[in-house]
């Protein structure tokens, strides 16, 4: 019988997640399976595997071949790493203790990796909250600023149709002073102009009476 280890599908639609499993190659591949040896949930950053290397070494010592997803993880999860130095041990190139230590380095070395890349998606996420914080303070004081400014010119309009009414009045007063004024000065001549009429009228009456009296003289004599 070949066995595969390979992933099974779970979980809701957009949102799925896997086990890791060892079946018969001839089996579905969500059908049944030999043995569950992880689980593998690719929907957070980075992805959560959850593997029982012991039990995924002894399948592979066994023939298991992974599928190349499955391979991919056990590869990440030290699984053939500790299957390779396994097969040095059983040949004789190194023994059971350096084998070991060298797994737990290179372990170690694998979860410092995952560590700072933790840590480094971690101040991403904190730098971009603090620069989306910023830029909508930024924005807020940007409305109260332009609502300061709304407020100053409604008040200057207020103030401004206040004042005109006054201004207007100051206006129409000197006007009606200078009717007054112009009225006063046609009037003026007007109550002149017949008394020199009246004058000139009467002065030739004055030339005219020594005519008179001339005319007097000549019919005496």
């Amino acid at each position: 019988m070949s066995v595969k280890i390979r992933l099974q599908r779970h979980g809701k639609k957009g949102k799925p997640f896997y086990w890791i499993v060892a079946a018969d190659a001839r089996s579905k591949r969500d059908g049944r399976y030999l043995e569950k040896l992880g689980v593998y949930n690719p929907n957070t950053n980075p992805a959560t595997i959850d593997l029982n290397l012991d039990q995924a070494v002894t399948w592979l010592h066994n023939g298991a071949q992974p599928t190349d997803t499955a391979r991919a993880i056990l590869s990440y999860k030290g699984a053939l790493m500790k299957h390779h130095l396994d097969g040095g041990v059983r040949k004789g190139a190194l023994t059971q203790e350096q084998a070991d230590a060298k797994l737990a380095k290179w372990l170690e070395e694998k979860a410092n990796k995952v560590t700072a890349k933790t840590e480094g998606l971690s101040k991403a996420k904190a730098d971009a909250k603090a620069k989306s914080l910023k830029a909508e303070k930024a924005a807020s004081e940007k409305r109260a600023a332009a609502a300061v400014e709304a407020a100053k010119e409604e008040v200057a309009e207020e103030v401004a149709e206040v004042e005109a009414p006054e201004a207007a009045a100051e206006v129409e007063a000197p006007a009606v002073e200078e009717t007054a004024t112009e009225v006063v000065a046609e009037e003026a001549p007007v109550a002149e102009e017949p008394a020199a009429e009246v004058a000139a009228e009467e002065a030739p009456a004055a030339d005219e009476a020594p005519a008179a009296e001339e005319a007097n003289e000549e019919t005496e004599a």
